[in-house]
């Protein structure tokens, strides 16, 4: 499994202490140091099943100086995958990938269904 997270995000490092809580080992990245490439975002977009603006960090400080609240509705899914492979800051964290899907942002019911009911 693979988290990916940015260390000076509360949530972020809530996920982490829920994850050593529980046990579940991961393998960590730094979204600010290792920003996901297009073709991962891709694939964990078709694997997440989920809206592609569902990857947009959308209470960060790039996407609101960036205007994509306006801008992504009109936008397709391979450029918004353009966009997001440019700077890890857009991409909303934590991620967790698995064999099991995707996981986007922290939402402990969520992550409790897919990591511990396995």
């Amino acid at each position: 499994m693979l988290l990916i997270c940015y260390p000076k995000c509360s949530t972020c490092k809530k996920a982490q202490k829920w994850l050593d809580e529980k046990g579940i080992s991961y393998d960590y990245r730094d979204i600010k140091i290792d920003n996901p490439s297009r073709g991962e975002l891709a694939e964990w977009y078709a694997a997440s099943g989920k809206p592609l603006r569902k990857f947009f960090n959308t209470s960060g400080m790039l996407y609101r100086d960036m205007g994509l609240k306006d801008k992504l509705g009109n936008m397709t899914d391979d450029e918004m995958l353009d966009l997001l492979a440019t700077d890890g800051m857009l991409v909303k964290r934590p991620l967790v990938i698995d064999d099991g899907g995707v996981l986007i942002g922290f939402r402990e019911a969520e992550w409790e269904d897919m990591l511990c009911r396995k």
